[in-house]
């Protein structure tokens, strides 16, 4: 007997990537006769090496794309590159290099490790967002927005790192501290650029119904952070002045501040308010400041406040007395007025009426400061008790004067009836979600295209005057942005009045060169417009596959920005993606793979040891998709040890069979309907279940059948040939190189990606006897095989004489026999 030819994964790898390549088996234009699919994963950041997240993410979407192109669809499966951002500053300083060269860097290296995954990628349709010929229609996007009142400037509140001068999200603040430069961060208020999201709030909220492939779990993070309400906006008048008026100050009537207005979701507990709290930055904390300061050194203090949302809920509550006072509208009740850290100035009117009874961030509040307390509901069940910590449900009001007796959902519409009609108040559908600031004041990002004239105020740059080119010949030394420094760049005439004028030195927020990326795969060629004709074509995405960690911003700024862009008439769809899958995370000794922790996994030495394939299986068969994963090295040891095995029994298998199945025997037929059987198993974990995990284990399990089989005639080699090909073909998505490979050596023509996917035998799947349970009183007491067609009434007699059976008959009345077709039988009885 010959020798089998010995696997070696790097050799078949290499011949067979070098096939794909001579052959552009990647490459993919639109194809009216087929139906599309565009299957995309979120674009990797360039940081200069794969991680084993990348190589599960990407695999992720490489199988599906395989599988769908196997199953007649024209599919698009693209790759490019996050390239903008601040780490590429950060890495330039440390490196000493300009962030252009180590970004491209980065890029070459990142592109052969993707490649010697053998990624389904269309590379001709790679796009980098630091090219200029990317961000130019980021640019003239970004302008006809500001034509359309969708963009607009405004001073801010921001997180200011004082040393590295920059503006950080609230993410890069970490115990009050630039996450980089360690200094102390402020809360500045600063000009910036906004994209007018928050029109779009209520088709962004209600368009998360028709997203049917989206986890729920995703679309109620968007539903919360969006963030609908209906409630009344309302105004506390300010009383005037008295031990604090400053003879300098003109009366409050006179010009000053009249009003504090507050928006609240439960007027039903309107008088139950014993103080209004305001932000440090409010108007009238600012006018308190300049007439005390002790107000002042606390309005101060709160310039270091965290502002995200989960900093908040554990914030130590502090405040300190405005020396204010407003007027309740309806009771006339004078309430002080409370400067206060939780109350923000970015939210609402950064005001709010503070009830301690009814709102627990207002009971730890007026509790720490000794503030009175005031109970104006009841449960439907009776009196409540508000000493330990607050009733925030819904109830029954007492202590309410007119609206005692009403319930909450009553006493709402009474309560903003009697404010609108006395012209304090109106109602209205507040949303938490609030415009995007993208102005970033960092070197590495795209130039946001507008010029600032003295005579004509803020102009957009022209569209042939596109892209504003990022100078990259610059030093990067981490302290504000060189672009203000470079006079070539802000010294220009006004695109109006031809005057001299400066160019904005800003540069945008990266969520927005992966808010629409995924259009620009559909034509990244295309150099007379933002998009054509073929991303109609290709849009919507039909499968995205990214982390759980991107479930909000960029999903959502993604949501806003296809809306716009369809508004535009560029596109047709409502939504960018219309199935999105969340992978979980990968773990190594139970907590996530992180180079601080000194537990990564080099997917490149894997792949040099056991071949790509080997590391596909494993990250596809360690756990479900939506799972984290947890890293073993022995489990990728098995995974190549089954490679090993599939190559073996394929290699040693001769096909002598014509490949016509015609009469089979009993074993025959056995194997093939097993055979069958893991095709439809198969068939849906890949498809509809997305468990990649369980669809390597029905294989697994037909292998080892299959081993174990010993006939050797012509026919067995034929049915063997049949199984072989089968799954080997339902296996090449996911592991592609060996089994293009061993698809050859079946005799099989051209690619196995281009293949029909096996397609289940209905006939195979029928059976001439069935194995089933029979039960007594629940209790299983035996398995019998009988006939599949058996009548009913010969199957309740045949059981009911069955020897194993009997014992558990005696001195029983049969109640009655239910019987579930080709699974069980159960004699329901009871004693005589």
């Amino acid at each position: 007997m010959t020798e089998p030819i010995s696997y070696y994964p790097q050799k078949v790898e290499e011949a067979v990537q070098a096939r794909w390549v001579a052959e552009q088996a990647f490459r993919v234009e639109p194809n009216p006769k087929k139906p599309k699919y565009y299957c995309l994963s979120m674009f990797p950041y360039p940081s200069g090496h794969l991680h084993v997240g990348h190589v599960r993410n990407y695999t992720l979407s490489d199988v599906i794309a395989r599988f769908k192109r196997m199953r007649g669809f024209n599919v698009l499966h693209p790759i490019g590159w996050d390239a903008f951002g601040l780490p590429a500053e950060n890495a330039a300083i440390q490196h000493k290099v300009a962030p252009s060269k180590w970004t491209h860097q980065n890029i070459s290296h990142m592109r052969h490790q993707l490649k010697s995954l053998g990624l389904f990628f269309d590379w001709e349709r790679e796009i980098a967002t630091c090219h200029p010929d990317y961000y130019r229609w980021e640019q003239w996007l970004f302008t006809e927005m500001f034509k359309k009142g969708l963009v607009y400037r405004k001073k801010a509140m921001v997180n200011w790192d004082p040393i590295d001068q920059t503006v950080l999200a609230n993410e890069q603040v970490i115990d009050g501290r630039g996450w980089r430069s360690g200094a102390l961060v402020e809360r500045r208020e600063i000009s910036q650029w906004f994209f007018k999201i928050t029109a779009y709030a209520e088709e962004l909220l209600n368009d998360l119904d028709t997203l049917e492939g989206w986890p729920q779990q995703v679309k109620t993070m968007q539903r919360h952070w969006i963030g609908r309400s209906e409630g009344i906006s309302f105004r506390f008048k300010v009383a005037p002045l008295s031990s604090l008026q400053s003879p300098t100050t003109p009366p409050l009537e006179k010009g000053g501040i009249e009003a504090v207005e507050v928006y609240t979701t439960r007027p039903d507990t309107l008088m139950g308010v014993t103080y209004v709290a305001i932000a440090a930055q409010h108007p009238l904390a600012q006018k308190a400041a300049a007439l005390d300061p002790k107000v002042s050194a606390f309005v101060d203090s709160c310039k270091n406040v965290k502002t995200a949302e989960a900093d908040l809920a554990t914030l130590e509550k502090k405040g300190y007395p405005s020396g204010f006072e407003v007027i309740h509208p309806i009771t006339q009740e004078k309430l002080p007025v409370w400067i206060a850290n939780y109350v923000l100035i970015d939210y609402g009117s950064g005001a709010v009426m503070a009830v301690p009874s009814h709102d627990q961030r207002d009971f730890e509040f007026a509790t720490h400061y000794q503030l009175p307390h005031k109970v104006v509901l009841n449960s439907s069940e009776g009196p409540v008790d508000c000493t330990q910590k607050a009733f925030t449900e819904k109830g029954i009001l007492i202590h309410s004067g007119e609206f005692d007796g009403l319930t909450s959902e009553a006493a709402f519409t009474a309560i903003c009836e009697k404010l609108e009609a006395e012209q304090i108040g109106q109602r209205q559908v507040h949303y938490r979600l609030r415009d995007w600031g993208v102005s970033r004041q960092r070197y590495w990002g795209t130039p946001i295209p507008i010029i600032y004239c003295e005579h004509c105020g803020a102009v957009p740059v022209p569209a042939s005057d596109l892209p504003v080119a990022l100078p990259e010949d610059v030093v990067v030394e981490g302290r504000g942005s060189p672009l203000t420094q470079l006079e070539s760049f802000v010294n220009v005439a006004c695109p109006t009045c031809q005057k001299p004028a400066k160019r904005e030195t800003d540069t945008f927020d990266t969520f927005v060169e992966s808010s629409w990326y995924y259009l620009r795969y559909a034509c990244p060629g295309f150099e007379s417009g933002i998009l054509n004709e073929e991303a109609r074509y290709w849009e919507p995405v039909d499968q995205y596959v990214g982390g759980i960690e991107h479930a909000i911003l960029h999903l959502l700024y993604a949501r806003f920005f296809h809306k716009v862009i369809r508004d535009m008439g560029f596109i047709k769809s409502n939504e960018p993606f219309k199935n999105l899958l969340t992978q979980g995370m990968v773990l190594k000794d139970g907590t996530k793979m992180s180079k601080s922790k000194g537990n990564t996994v080099d997917p490149q030495g894997l792949m040099d040891s056991y071949g790509a394939d080997t590391v596909r299986l494993f990250t596809m068969f360690a756990a479900p998709p939506e799972q984290s994963l947890e890293w073993s090295d022995t489990g990728v040891e098995g995974a190549f040890r089954f490679i090993k095995k599939l190559w073996k029994m394929v290699v040693e298998h001769t096909n002598t069979g014509e490949g016509i199945i015609g009469s089979l025997n009993e074993q025959q037929k056995a194997l093939r309907r097993q055979l069958h059987e893991t095709i439809a198993k198969m068939t849906d974990d890949m498809d509809r279940r997305h468990t990649f995990n369980t669809a390597i284990a029905s294989a697994m399990a037909f292998l080892n059948t299959l081993a174990q089989y010993t006939g050797e005639t012509p026919q067995d080699n034929a049915l063997k040939q049949e199984a072989y090909t089968a799954i080997v073909s339902m296996l090449s998505p996911i592991i592609p190189h060996v089994t293009q490979t061993l698809w050859e050596q079946l005799g099989q023509p051209g690619l196995v990606m281009d293949a029909p996917w096996p397609v289940c035998d209905e006939s195979a799947l029928t059976r001439s006897t069935v194995t089933l349970v029979i039960q007594v009183n629940g209790k299983v007491r035996t398995r019998i095989e009988v006939a599949a067609n058996l009548p009913k009434t010969e199957l309740e007699q045949l059981v009911q004489q069955d020897p194993r059976v009997l014992p558990y008959l005696t001195n029983q009345q049969i109640q009655k026999i239910i019987i579930v077709p080709n699974k069980l039988v159960n004699i329901v009885c009871s004693e005589q």
